[in-house]
């Protein structure tokens, strides 16, 4: 196999002319025959002005080229999209494909034996393993890292859990304009991803977990030298790995891989969107995420990560006291430590190295968990006949189960209508339907199942009410919140049959999720709405990758990547 500059040649009819022009080219920019000589290191370039979170990428790509070099390697550094959770229209999610795309292709199309990916905010990772798991290139991850925490009237804050909460409160007249501006300036310190266990951390704890990045890379803030250090060992290792040819991630993304996965993603809290980025990752690999082997394992593994939204702390301290070493050594026997990782041992190397902290408090033991299970269920019924899932880890306690009248709006541009409406009729006890937020509805399966509270509902107190939706909900948030809600609304699931005055019951201990209607009224509600003809391609799907988008994407069970995109063995 050819490797360095001989690899993957462009085709003029004459590989050695191939080769003649592009070293040409490259000499052009000033490069000597012994640097084109050496193993070659991709390094992706996602530093944007569009993207805080990855603000510190320049200096991690200086530091990985360092590594790379200081091994006898030649990095590369080479531009992709770059996505940004508040700069994405519509959503992130709607582009994260599009992102997957771009990376795979650079990859395969450009000479490099190894690439190291950096990225972080919430698409960004996923994207990145996604691609990495379809090119097959060994591959290393840095992640940005999470950011410092913020302070606020002697409170620490952070983005984007306190963010919310805080807005609840201006939206509840608890705090005024002067104030809430004053906090918008002190949520987001410094550069790097949220700081509570929102996507980004997840992903970067789930992809240490899997072995496809150096040690203690989910957890070190991003301003530290640390983290700048952590890039350089990463060159280091990439450059190791373009000479040995591995491992690849096909040798990394094993069943025991993902399963470590989901028991952290379990574990730690972590958001709702990891379950989807999982499933779509392993759709790219021979493997597949099972829905209900999720729920079993989740029934079995406790929360030991005391980390906002589903405890008080946030991601620096979880960095102190041991980071992802020492969560998976306090799982124990839930943890294959057997598996295999980009650093050329297994997980239990990683783990006989645990750094103890006396006396921290932010990793529990088994033994004095968060929470008893995991933080996640899996919800079946007639309302999610695919499924649907909650995060009982930061919901209310006293809601998990509950049964109410349902209160529906039908698009998000309804429920911004109304739902803030004196007139709304609307109580504590009923139930927030949003329709028409999944993948193809919204489009893009926006983070918008964080349905607010209405206004006259937030003046009484109330913090809380369930809410049901086939859209999103960041990682960030808290709430008895039902998501993912499959099959959507908009491609003739049961949720886009649910009225104004429905009962619908909620059972998280039952995993179920049931609509209170009879079957034959259903049926004449699917009847009523039934498409004559050929449904027309709505406005925002008329062309490009918008219409790629709306023809080719899949529900979220199947983890939203588009049809094509999987393992031929998956389809």
């Amino acid at each position: 196999m050819s490797t360095g500059l001989r690899k993957g040649l462009t085709s003029y009819g004459d590989a050695s002319f191939s080769l003649f022009l592009r070293k040409a080219f490259i000499k052009a920019a000033g490069y000597s025959d012994d640097a084109l000589d050496r193993p070659i290191v991709g390094i992706t370039d996602t530093s944007s002005d569009y993207n805080p979170c990855h603000g510190n990428v320049p200096a991690l790509i200086e530091a990985a080229k360092r590594g790379v070099m200081l091994a006898g390697g030649l990095p590369m550094v080479f531009p992709t999209i770059s996505i940004h959770e508040s700069f994405a229209h519509p959503t992130s999610m709607f582009l994260r494909n599009l992102m997957a795309m771009d990376t795979e292709e650079m990859i395969r199309a450009q000479p490099m034996d190894a690439v190291i990916v950096i990225g972080g905010c919430d698409k960004n990772l996923p994207a990145q393993i996604m691609a990495a798991a379809s090119a097959d290139r060994p591959t290393i991850v840095v992640p940005t890292g999470p950011m410092v925490v913020g302070h606020h009237r002697g409170e620490v804050l952070g983005a984007c859990t306190d963010c919310r909460r805080l807005w609840s409160s201006h939206r509840a007249g608890e705090i005024d304009e002067a104030e809430i501006e004053t906090v918008n300036g002190r949520l987001a310190p410094s550069v790097g991803t949220c700081m509570v266990m929102g996507t980004a951390s997840t992903m970067a704890c789930i992809t240490e977990a899997m072995g496809l990045s150096l040690p203690m890379s989910g957890t070190i803030p991003a301003p530290h030298a640390e983290r700048v250090r952590l890039a350089e060992a990463s060159g280091r290792r990439a450059a190791e790995m373009a000479v040995s040819g591995g491992p690849r991630p096909s040798e990394l993304l094993t069943p025991g891989a993902f399963r470590n996965a989901l028991t952290v993603l379990q574990a730690i809290g972590g958001s709702t969107n990891g379950l989807i980025h999982l499933t779509a990752i392993a759709n790219r690999t021979p493997h597949r995420i099972d829905l209900d082997a999720f729920d079993r394992l989740g029934r079995e593994v406790p929360v030991l990560i005391d980390l906002k939204p589903s405890g008080q702390h946030y991601m620096e301290h979880f960095h102190h006291a041991g980071g992802m070493p020492q969560l998976m050594k306090r799982l124990g026997d839930l943890i294959d430590l057997d598996q295999p990782t980009v650093a050329g041992g297994t997980l239990r190397d990683i783990v006989g190295q645990a750094e103890d902290v006396p006396g921290q408090t932010v990793i529990r033991s088994a033994e004095d968990p968060i929470k008893p299970v995991g933080a996640m269920a899996i919800l079946r019924g007639n309302l999610a006949p695919r499924g649907a899932v909650i995060k009982h880890s930061a919901a209310s306690p006293a809601l998990l189960q509950h049964e109410g009248r349902a209160v529906v709006f039908t698009s998000i541009p309804d429920m911004a209508a109304r739902v803030d409406d004196p007139d709304l009729d609307v109580s504590p006890d009923d139930i927030l339907v949003l329709q028409n937020a999944g993948p193809k509805g919204a489009p893009g399966m926006p983070e918008a199942g964080y349905l607010p509270i209405p206004k006259k509902i937030l003046a009484n107190g109330v913090k809380d009410m369930v809410r049901i939706s086939d859209a999103r909900m960041s990682g960030t948030a808290f709430g008895t919140i039902v998501l993912h809600v499959t099959p959507e609304s908009a491609d003739g699931g049961p949720l886009g049959l649910v009225r104004t005055g429905d009962r619908i019951r909620l059972d998280t201990p039952g995993r179920r999720i049931d609509l209170l209607v009879d079957e034959a009224e259903l049926e004449r509600r699917r009847s009523e709405q039934a498409p004559t003809g050929t449904p027309a391609t709505p406005d925002w799907a008329a062309r490009g990758y918008a219409r790629l988008y709306h023809d080719t994407v899949l529900q979220a069970d199947e983890g939203c990547d588009f049809a094509f995109m999987r393992r031929p063995d998956q389809a």
